[in-house]
């Protein structure tokens, strides 16, 4: 039995039951859950252990987490996963990388409508030309793939990803259709920035964003902080069936074949380097890839997220009404060429739909592959930031993530 820590404020104690049940019946290894209601923080949750492979889930798909019967000396206890715990969250990334541009348009920094190449110019090689900047942060540019894969190596070094995105031919007409950019969203989005302000992405962040706010959040983990962040691991869901009014999130076939298929822009996109880098290792950690490679307690996102709208104590409120209403407006929807099912998405950010129910039709934020969650809810003014250690195979609408969503949602709305 996982020990839950943390606090919950009155009237949102079904958030801890949800958050208790993912480990006892959803094969929950290690995770945190906060949330902010009107810039108050009213759930501050977590438990399991720091590291996912340092256990496995037990029969009725809980977990162990350590000891054993054996003679003292025999097994070492997994550390525990603690308030200060942090893990790599993969592309809820994407959901604060895009904070940035709008920031810097809100600043007059930076012309969504400009294109691309007035601001990088050796972006506008092979058909890119009219690449828009709004075209990047939804989805639109036609890049989500490259010919040749970068590897490890050359996807952390700041120069091969640029480069190779601005020889890349689109894979459409640049804005005339969607497709998640799954990891070419590093390079697209840290270059411009790069470009606009002459700081890199991840520096961005955590001078203008995360130390501001108070934020354990980065975009290039810094050595200093090491220490507190957790291993992740694949981990398979646990057999028992689903209860009523939860159904079953599983990706359709469609998908499946398509990951499946080598030559599908599906598995191109998500292939991009390869072979898959070791999002363990520290210089990957230490990499600013604004796609995947951010690091966060659940604390620090629903923080950030609750100062996108609002203020929050000790910080002030980050996005202008105007640019709330950038990120949560609808710029591309339906078929996903790399994802198959239909999309949402704003300006950088992904909205309520069925490929990723967040609390409302107003929601916007970003889920991350494997299960971690971000977003805020205007009509509420919540910041929700859920981190789990257990990444499954899911892109969108893990399990885990919504549980807790109905349960706010439940709480929230009564």
């Amino acid at each position: 039995m996982v020990d839950v820590q943390g606090t919950v404020a009155d009237g949102f104690e079904p958030v801890r039951d949800a958050f208790a049940e993912n480990f006892a019946r959803r094969g929950e290894r290690g995770a945190a859950f906060a949330l902010y209601v009107e810039g108050r923080k009213v759930v501050d949750l977590w438990g399991g252990v720091r590291d996912a492979d340092s256990v496995a889930p037990n029969a009725d798909g809980g977990v162990d987490t350590g000891g054993g019967d054996g003679e003292a000396g025999d097994a070492v206890e997994p550390a525990p996963w603690t308030r200060e715990t942090a893990q790599v969250v993969r592309s809820v990334t994407k959901g604060v990388a895009a904070a940035v541009p709008l920031l810097l348009h809100q600043r007059g920094q930076l012309d969504l409508d400009a294109r691309v190449g007035s601001y990088w110019p050796e972006f506008k090689a092979n058909g890119k030309e009219r690449v828009l900047v709004r075209h990047l942060l939804s989805h639109r540019a036609g890049v989500p793939a490259l010919d040749t894969p970068l590897t490890p190596d050359e996807a952390v070094d700041g120069v091969s990803g640029p480069r190779a995105v601005a020889a890349q031919a689109p894979a459409w007409e640049p804005g005339t259709d969607h497709g998640y950019h799954a990891q070419t969203y590093s390079w697209l989005l840290g270059e411009l920035v790069r470009r606009v302000t002459g700081r890199t992405l991840g520096r961005w962040v955590a001078e203008e964003i995360a130390r501001p706010l108070g934020l354990g959040l980065w975009i290039g983990l810094p050595e200093s902080e090491r220490g507190r962040v957790g291993r992740i691991a694949g981990v398979e869901p646990p057999a028992a069936p689903a209860t009523a009014g939860e159904p079953r999130l599983r990706p359709k076939r469609s998908v499946a074949e398509a990951y499946q298929d080598p030559e599908s822009l599906t598995r191109r996109a998500f292939g991009a380097i390869a072979p898959a880098p070791d999002e363990n290792d520290a210089a990957y950690r230490a990499a600013e890839l604004a796609a995947s490679g951010g690091v966060a307690t659940a604390d620090a996102l629903a923080r950030f997220y609750a100062a996108l709208i609002g203020p929050v104590p000790f910080g002030r409120r980050l996005f202008a009404p105007a640019t709330v209403t950038l990120a949560r407006t609808e710029e591309s929807t339906g078929p996903d060429r790399v994802l198959v099912v239909g999309t949402r998405f704003g300006l950088g950010y992904m909205l309520h739909g069925p490929a990723s129910p967040l609390l409302g039709p107003g929601s916007f934020g970003h889920p991350g592959r494997g299960g971690s969650l971000a977003f805020a809810d205007p009509a509420t003014g919540v910041g929700f930031g859920y981190v789990t250690n257990g990444m499954r195979r899911g892109v969108t609408a893990d399990p885990r993530a919504q549980a807790l969503v109905r349960a706010v949602r439940a709480v929230v709305t009564a």
